[in-house]
């Protein structure tokens, strides 16, 4: 996959992407190829991350991550515009359970490959806490 045309492809990113990220057995820079341009350019609360940083952000959440889900509140794509407001939870073996929610807009490359991101994030409480 990697390429998007329609909300169900996003839909598919946003859930598979992190749980490959954490768990899968492709390489990280093979992931992070398949859904991004080489010239990514990708924020998350400010802090930038290029292509770089997002395959070396893989190796230390391979270590770390127990379990990855994420819930997709919403999901919508219109030309070469993406957004999305999800949940994502992990339980982590440095700190147990965590949840973040996310808010996320972007713009696809002509390919269907992810070529920008900005994303806004909260820590919200653990379903059971």
């Amino acid at each position: 996959m990697g390429t998007m045309r329609n909300e169900s492809d996003l839909h598919e990113y946003l859930t598979t992407y992190p749980h490959e990220m954490a768990f899968g057995a492709d390489d990280p820079g093979v992931l992070v190829d398949r859904w991004f341009t080489p010239d990514i350019d990708y924020r998350n609360d400010g802090f930038h991350l290029d292509r770089h940083a997002l395959v070396a952000h893989a190796r230390p959440a391979r270590k770390n991550a127990e379990s990855v889900r994420v819930e997709v509140h919403r999901a919508l794509l219109s030309g070469d515009a993406i957004a999305a407001h999800y949940t994502l939870y992990a339980t982590l073996r440095s700190s147990g359970p965590t949840a973040t929610e996310i808010c996320m807009i972007g713009r696809l490359a002509d390919d269907g490959r992810i070529a920008e991101v900005d994303q806004l994030t909260r820590s919200v409480p653990v379903d059971g806490e």
